[in-house]
């Protein structure tokens, strides 16, 4: 089959992916109506649950991570999300695609110590038993060390200034594998509450993970050469230069960076949502990160190489995992990880960062030429189509009479689809 795979129908797809991964078709069951998720099984996994909301399920293409290509499932209702990364994953392949890697897996939980009536004689208490509040940490958490993981390291800080005046914050390092570690870091930090207390006699108030996983970062980076991004009339240079004057923009100025920064997560979220992972807690992980030097900038990087090429790079906290929460009731969430062929959650950080990067560079890319909107809003026809009312046979058609219009309107969409139908009265002034 040589069509592209946007041109395949639905069935074509799921053929392609039979033959070209490691899915069989009970795998591809979990993604069709009635065959993945249950009302049975979702009833359990939250509180109050009524039923099920679905959103599309796309795969980018063209993905070359660490020399291994790779298939990305995304979950993602806007349109152009898909296909602007496999656009510029399938550029990267000029240079081997993208290059990527995590720092490590350690989480930090904090435990508030609030009542002291000396904060420098508590802090120098728990830094002086470091070594023994380490080891009965661990004591009374013995499944962290069951698969190479458990704590690290214990850290003291304090919170000089604040609303109810100084206070100290224990962070306690915890290495979680595979894992999100979000339940493995709470009850480490409940388990070292008590010890806390009686040795510093403190309040130990909150005992909780931080979302803002800093020890925990993903990275990575791709090089395009000048001339492959030349199109439409724009020089490779063109592109590469306006890519590099936007990106700046983002660097120096927070309102800009907010936007820059959601494109990123574009795609970010995307793979978290099709696998399974704590978006919400990622997002905020990755918008302090963006600000931990005091000001909010840019989550990504952008220069030009002494060889006039374009070298683009993004590092960002990601708190997920691979095994435990949804990855284990989800069969969505199973088959996807099963596409990737992900062996640890570094496997699966890495294609998250490279995805990340390339929807920063699709964006970057079409504000600095023809703008963000000429692209998109192609895309969107075929939902603008859908909202007028158009059955599946109209769909495209009605979506490709809009883009040749140049008005990709709920209106001109609605006019267009009463002619077709014969239900225009010939005093339609709709607009």
């Amino acid at each position: 089959m040589n069509k592209k795979f946007y041109k395949m129908t639905l069935p074509e797809r799921h053929e392609y992916l039979m033959q070209n991964s490691n899915l069989d078709g009970d795998d591809l069951k979990a993604w069709l109506p009635g065959s993945g998720l249950t009302l049975e099984t979702a009833d359990h996994m939250i509180e109050n649950a009524v039923g099920l909301f679905s959103l599309p399920l796309g795969i980018a293409q063209n993905f070359i991570v660490n020399g291994k290509s790779v298939l990305v499932p995304m979950v993602v209702e806007e349109p152009s999300v898909v296909a602007a990364v496999s656009f510029m994953a399938k550029l990267a392949q000029s240079t081997g695609g993208f290059r990527a890697w995590m720092s490590s897996q350690e989480m930090i939980g904090q435990v508030q110590l609030l009542d002291l009536a000396d904060i420098d004689a508590a802090q120098n208490l728990i830094e002086t038993h470091k070594p023994e509040l380490l080891q009965q940490a661990s004591a009374l958490n013995p499944g962290l060390t069951r698969h190479g993981g458990g704590i690290r390291d214990l850290e003291v800080r304090q919170i000089e200034e604040s609303p109810i005046g100084p206070f100290l914050v224990v962070h306690l390092i915890l290495d979680v594998q595979d894992a999100m570690g979000a339940n493995m870091v709470n009850t480490a930090v409940e388990s070292l509450a008590p010890l806390l207390e009686q040795l510093t006699g403190a309040r130990a108030h909150l005992r909780i993970l931080s979302n803002l996983s800093d020890r925990r970062l993903a990275s990575a980076e791709v090089r395009l050469p000048a001339e492959v991004l030349a199109f439409e009339g724009y020089s490779g240079e063109q592109v590469r230069d306006g890519v590099m004057e936007a990106w700046a923009f983002a660097e120096a100025d927070p309102y800009r960076a907010a936007t820059h920064n959601k494109g990123i997560m574009n795609g970010v979220d995307a793979v978290l949502l099709a696998t399974g992972n704590d978006w919400r807690a990622v997002e905020a992980g990755a918008h302090a990160y963006a600000a931990r030097d005091g000001r909010y900038k840019s989550l990504s990087t952008w220069t030009t190489t002494e060889d006039g090429s374009l070298k683009g790079s993004l590092t960002l906290p990601l708190a997920i995992g691979i095994v435990g929460g949804s990855t284990r009731v989800h069969p969505g969430v199973r088959t996807n990880l099963k596409l990737m062929g992900v062996q640890c959650v570094s496997d699966l950080g890495e294609i998250i960062a490279a995805v990340g990067l390339a929807q920063n560079l699709a964006a970057l890319r079409a504000l600095a030429t023809e703008g963000i909107q000429k692209g998109h809003m192609r895309l969107h026809a075929r939902q603008v189509a859908l909202a007028a009312g158009a059955n599946t046979e109209q769909v495209e058609p009605l979506a490709q009479a809009l883009i040749a219009a140049g008005r990709i309107t709920l209106s001109e969409a609605t006019r267009i689809l009463e002619q077709w139908n014969g239900t225009d009265d010939g005093n339609n002034t709709k607009s």
